[in-house]
């Protein structure tokens, strides 16, 4: 009953719904962890303390990079194991899946131990001032030396279980940890006293809840998981092939994560309130990117499945299907953030500086929104059929030779509006390269479907 009900969704369901289906309880998810990414920043700001907002914008990106280790590891497994149930290979599945889970574990230990060594050099790359130094270096200790592998083997566990179709167990795991970080908040922060330690404790601690919760839901699982978590399956056999299409994601990361901050260091040089102003609306910005991020991943599981069973008709659906749906919700966003960017700012911060500084820098930012999404899913289409290369050569293209010397070069001829320009100029440049490039790849898909 379990592989019929499988067949069905990824063979035979509607497009829409089959979409629906894996995609709703995702962006769900993702807007519940975007909810709590923004309630560190929600409840600081609420303090009024600009510093302590800016503390929290500096380690973002770096705390960030976790996410980009989970990708490298989790998204790269989760898409060759949607692969392999394409071709109906259940039995390397447990391979790919303890690779991924202690692998990451083990890469992310290295990090965290790595960032505790270097944090003082760290911070002052990041671009911490004397008044955010100390808030700076209390949140990276908590979120990323003491809480980074929770964080990834968090982020590995629920693309693992996406990968099978088991979408609502890993939108319930998500949800359940961000939740818990909001409860957190405010009771750390206000209750004890403890500002951005408490935030940062919230968030560390929410993320090992959340890795219980979905160690919890494998034992559930049982025989109905082809999914293993037993270290002695680990094996080294399926590195190339993960990383071929993880590393393309954790490029993405990293890259955008690198883009920040040099946006940050940059902004820094204006002064701590513009660096607290572009951490909040960075913040809010995401919000609608980390919806498109949740249809990307509760599609990828579909295209996977249908590029390894040579159904490209409906690979190519879904792929379309997926990009409508994410430029209607983008302008449902940029509507709602060019109406209410004022009042959205002052809820995040009641200083009334950095909150006008905030509402225009939003007003800006958020019409590179409808491409950004787009290009996020041709990229995510590309790495579910196993393209890595050209993925990464898409997202290195878009950050590494893009954006980051077009920062610099808007920061020096234009200033600081210029910088917040720069998203929308990238990715009025990189559509048609993105467009171009699928459809170089799904034509070369057909001819070789006809020949063969």
């Amino acid at each position: 009953m379990e592989e019929q009900s499988e067949k069905y969704l990824f063979e035979e369901m509607p497009v829409p719904r089959a979409v629906a289906t894996l995609a709703i309880p995702t962006i769900i998810s993702q807007v519940v962890t975007m909810i709590y990414n923004l309630a560190d920043t929600f409840f600081i700001g609420q303090i009024g303390d600009p510093a302590m907002v800016a503390a929290v914008s500096l380690v973002s990106p770096w705390f960030n990079l976790l996410t980009a280790i989970g990708n490298l590891f989790g998204l790269g497994g989760s898409s060759l194991i949607s692969r392999m149930l394409g071709v109906k290979n259940h039995g390397d599945i447990k391979h790919v899946a303890v690779f991924s889970v202690w692998g990451g574990g083990a890469f992310t230990l290295v990090f965290s131990v790595l960032t505790y060594l270097a944090r003082r050099p760290l911070l002052n790359f990041l671009g911490a001032s004397p008044d955010t130094f100390r808030y700076a270096e209390s949140y990276l200790f908590w979120v990323v030396v003491l809480g980074g592998v929770p964080t990834m083997v968090s982020l590995a566990l629920g693309h693992l279980l996406r990968s099978e179709g088991h979408a609502r167990q890993a939108s319930a795991g998500m949800m359940f940890g961000g939740i818990l970080n909001v409860v957190l908040d405010p009771i750390l922060i206000f209750g004890f006293h403890m500002d951005v330690a408490g935030a940062a404790i919230a968030t560390a601690f929410s993320n090992a809840a959340s890795v219980v919760f979905f160690v919890v839901q494998y034992f559930r699982l049982g025989d109905r998981t082809d999914v293993s978590l037993h270290p002695k399956y680990f094996t080294f056999r399926f590195v190339r092939q993960v990383f071929s299409v993880g590393l393309a994601s954790a490029l993405a990361t990293a890259l955008g994560n690198a883009s920040n901050m040099v946006m940050v260091r940059l902004a820094s040089g204006y002064g701590d309130i513009p660096v607290a102003a572009y951490g909040i609306v960075k913040r809010i910005d995401q919000f609608p990117l980390n919806v498109s991020m949740g249809l990307c991943q509760g599609f990828m599981p579909l295209v996977g499945y249908n590029y390894a069973a040579k159904k490209y008709k409906r690979m190519r659906s879904v792929s379309f299907f997926s990009w409508k749906a994410a430029i209607v919700m983008s302008a449902c966003f940029i509507a709602c953030f060019a109406a209410f960017a004022p009042q959205i700012l002052h809820l995040f911060i009641p200083e009334e500086q950095t909150s006008t500084l905030g509402a225009q820098f939003l007003r800006i930012a958020c019409l590179a929104v409808p491409l950004t999404s787009v290009n996020f899913l041709i990229s995510y289409t590309l790495q579910a059929m196993g393209k890595g290369v050209q993925s990464a050569a898409l997202t290195f293209s878009r950050q590494g030779l893009l954006n980051i010397p077009l920062l610099i070069l808007m920061n020096l001829t234009v200033g600081l509006y210029g910088m917040i320009w720069t998203q929308l100029v990238v990715e009025v440049i990189k559509l048609p390269v993105s467009l171009g490039m699928y459809m170089v790849t799904f034509r070369k898909l057909k001819e070789g479907n006809c020949s063969a």
